[in-house]
């Protein structure tokens, strides 16, 4: 195992250049992320609960949707597909990527069926930081109907043809699993880059001739059902025979605040450090970003390795803002210019 090379600064700066030529194919499961704040009023009489004076709610996208909208404030061209109710939520994420001029043609709305919410609440005094104290969650129940699937397969297929890469997000509602995958791709090869991050059944995407995936190491945990504990070289292990067994060219693991490591097949793995602050704001919707960032690489001609670096730098920027965050294309395009001085980045400690 070995640390990971000094990354070519210039090379990675005219990767991030190249990010708006490309354009990426988003097969993934839309979730709104949502932020009620609350100012702290009082104790509850009623019960030991704290009672919170609206101030204000934001909608955000997340899952799928949030990895869609890092690609589109990294300048990127986006063909998202997706399911989503024909309910208030699922019409709030459509109007706000129809207001990014995001191309909504491949969104569907479904009828009966509940737009994936995570609902989170903050409290705080006046003039201090918002703390999370409970989030609720509100799931679609039923599966999608047969001819949803069907659909969201075709709308995929016809945008394969103008994508210069395809990024998976699988939550697990149905709007991206392996059996759509598979449908998707045919009985030929990929002609483009595809990158996957799925929470929940990483391994059921075996033999599907997938260039990457970006698994965090509690999912590398759970899909081999055996524990790591900060071991790399278990890790490396593990990693090895997830990349065997499903066929992968290449699996990039977030650690926290143990970095990332890189294992490629038929290279050595390399260990990449983690990029600012090991004491991060809010890592909410952080591996949407890495994954939108390391696609966006591939698409753009990145080695698996570069894909990584920048993947890593966005990881670190996007941790340090509160709630449901995006990276800038110039803010990467920053933090390479500090990384060159030895600066550092505007807005940075």
């Amino acid at each position: 195992m070995t640390e990971g090379c000094s990354p070519d600064l210039a090379r990675l700066a005219d990767l991030v250049d190249s990010f708006p030529r490309q354009t990426i194919l988003v097969l993934g499961d839309f979730v709104a992320d949502e932020f009620v704040f609350g100012e702290i009023s009082r104790v509850s009489r009623e019960a030991p609960v704290l009672i919170l004076r609206h101030r204000e709610t934001q909608l955000l996208p997340g899952g799928g949707a949030n990895a869609v909208n890092n690609l589109a404030d990294l300048g990127a061209k986006v063909l998202p597909v997706a399911a989503v109710g024909a309910d208030d939520t699922g019409a709030a994420l459509v109007a706000y990527f129809r207001a990014k001029r995001v191309m909504t043609s491949g969104l569907v709305r479904v009828a009966d069926w509940q737009t994936p919410a995570k609902t989170r609440f903050l409290a705080g005094w006046p003039h201090t930081t918002h703390q999370q104290v409970l989030r609720m969650d509100r799931e679609p129940g039923p599966a999608l109907p047969e001819a949803v699937t069907k659909a969201l397969v075709v709308k995929a297929r016809q945008r394969l043809k103008s994508a210069s890469a395809v990024l998976v997000s699988d939550y697990g509602y149905g709007s991206a699993t392996p059996a759509m995958l598979q449908a998707v791709r045919g009985r030929g090869r990929w002609p483009v880059p595809v990158a996957l991050d799925s929470r929940y059944r990483l391994t059921e995407f075996a033999g599907l001739g997938l260039t990457a995936a970006t698994p965090n190491e509690a999912e590398v945990e759970a899909a081999c059902h055996e524990r790591v504990d900060s071991d790399a070289k278990r890790l490396q292990q593990l990693a090895q025979q997830m990349m065997s067994r499903m066929g992968l060219g290449a699996l990039v693991v977030t650690r926290g605040r143990d970095g990332m490591m890189v294992f490629e097949r038929g290279g050595a793995p390399q260990s990449l450090a983690i990029f600012g602050s090991d004491q991060a704001l809010d890592v909410t919707g952080a591996g949407d970003t890495v994954i939108a960032v390391l696609t966006l690489a591939l698409a753009a001609g990145a080695t698996v390795l570069e894909a990584a670096q920048l993947a890593n730098y966005a990881g670190g920027i996007v941790v340090m803002k509160r709630g449901t965050a995006t990276v800038t294309g110039a803010e990467l395009a920053a933090v390479i210019r500090a990384e060159a001085t030895g600066l550092p980045a505007a807005g940075s400690e």
